[in-house]
């Protein structure tokens, strides 16, 4: 049986490296880790499952310190995981079959990357409710899934590509060689990290993925990836479009880069040239729900609501599990002139995933629209006990629907509970003060016998 080494580059990853090599304890015959300058206790829990540590200094280039623990392998194959990864127990059984195939010379592998809400995504791949039996993965609600080429034969011709979002797989391909697809899982939860962790790497992938370009300049691909960072992690809008608009320049059949070129044009209210891209994004290969969604936002805000709900309606079609495609096409078919029957939609959809705040928005916008201002602020109120950590506003929004449909009682008792949770807000001071001297004495007796301890 050939064997098998895991590689990985790692600094300060204490917190989960633990867990990280535990999960291939009994799979692999070596463990290779560079250290790129760890300060915390990496190391020496490298030492505790007996892997060969080395240090290297970090040279911004993933690519290059990958390659610098492939020198040091001696197995037959590699294995590579980032230390906030797990293995999934049933990739025991599997991988040994796998490596003991001729005809393969590396396996593309599907990554489950775990989220902390169903409205998030990874590039337009939207989130799936949650079904691991992983323990560790049981407090998420959702993930997104990838693939890529995570382990291949131990080959010099074999080697990582790419300052950032490196990978084997070019490689591979560029030799003539085959690529398999692997059965088992691996298990990322770095998508889920603690905000100064995530604001860190967002800095560094963008630093790198200049440098990736400088390098590449014709590199479509290259130009994406800045463009991602550049939208989703700087919040740079004009020039994530000039980074899209590049990459379709240079690969007119890469779709997702037509697609994203709508996002960055969405966000800057360009809705109309949006569409186009859209459509392009069609036809090069992304006609997925997400395309679809974003079609259906675009016609929405142009107040073409038909054909908003017959967007949303192909992209349910494609993700017939998606609460928040089947508020949109409810309302969308609102306003298209179907009220009774987007209620419904909207309604159901909060039935489904009730702690979702945009479900909710979506109710109340829709009873606003059709003017029934008590059933708005019902629903409104209902948002304040259905998600987590309603924010100030959320209680400002339930009281004024309140006050608006003349019930100043039932606005000054929320703004009370509002200024409680968020007692150095003013606008809810004031805005209870307010509250409290439309609604008259008696209300105000029973406000302050609230607020005695």
């Amino acid at each position: 049986m050939p064997t098998i080494a895991l590689s990985m580059i790692v600094k300060d990853a204490a917190k989960t490296l633990g867990a990280c090599l535990e999960s291939v304890r009994g799979v692999v015959d070596e463990i290779v880790i560079v250290d790129t300058g760890s300060s915390d206790s990496t190391k020496q829990i490298a030492g505790e499952f007996e892997a060969r540590v080395s240090d290297i200094p970090w040279e911004n280039d993933f690519a290059a310190a990958r390659n610098k623990a492939l020198e040091q392998v001696h197995a037959a194959w590699v294995l590579f995981l980032d230390a906030d990864e797990i293995l999934d127990p049933a990739a025991h059984k599997i991988i040994p079959a796998l490596i003991a195939d001729q005809k393969f010379a590396g396996y593309q592998v599907t990554i489950r990357n775990y989220v902390e809400s169903l409205d998030d995504r990874i590039w337009d791949q939207p989130a799936k409710p949650n079904n691991s039996a992983l323990p560790a993965a049981r407090p998420f609600p959702g993930y997104v899934e990838h693939e890529n080429v995570r382990l291949f034969r131990r080959d010099p011709k074999i080697y990582f590509v790419g300052r950032v979002h490196e990978s084997v797989g070019s490689r591979i391909e560029a030799c003539g060689l085959r690529l398999g697809r692997a059965s088992f899982l691996i298990h990322h939860f770095g998508l889920a990290g603690d905000p100064e962790t995530r604001a860190r790497k967002s800095r560094l992938y963008h630093d790198l993925g200049k440098l990736k370009i400088a390098e590449m300049p014709q590199n479509a691909q290259a130009h994406f990836e800045l463009g991602l960072v550049e939208l989703d992690n700087m919040g740079n809008r004009e020039e994530a479009l000039r980074e899209f608009n590049k990459a379709c320049e240079l690969n007119p059949r890469l779709g997702v880069a037509w697609f994203f070129s709508g996002i960055a044009l969405m966000r800057l209210n360009r809705y109309r040239e949006a569409l186009e891209r859209f459509r392009r994004a069609e036809k090069n290969g992304r006609a997925t729900a997400a395309t679809s969604e974003m079609a259906g936002d675009a016609h929405y805000n142009l107040s073409e609501f038909r054909e908003a709900a017959r967007c949303y309606e192909r992209a349910s079609r494609c993700c017939s599990q998606s609460p928040s495609i089947e508020s949109k096409l409810g309302l969308a078919s609102l306003r298209a002139g179907s009220p009774d029957a987007g209620l419904a939609r909207i309604r159901h959809a909060i039935s489904r995933t009730p702690a979702v705040p945009d479900l909710h928005d979506r109710l109340v916008q829709a009873l606003t629209w059709l003017e029934k201002l008590p059933d708005a602020a019902l629903a409104a109120e209902e948002k304040l006990r259905a998600v987590n950590a309603p924010s100030a506003n959320d209680f400002l929004r339930a009281a004024s629907l309140w006050s608006k449909a003349g019930n100043w009682a039932r606005a000054a008792a929320l703004l009370h509970v509002g200024q409680r949770v968020y007692p150095q807000d003013l606008a809810l001071r004031r805005t209870l003060d307010e509250a409290k001297s439309k609604a008259g004495a008696e209300v105000m007796e029973r406000l302050e016998a609230l607020a005695k301890p």
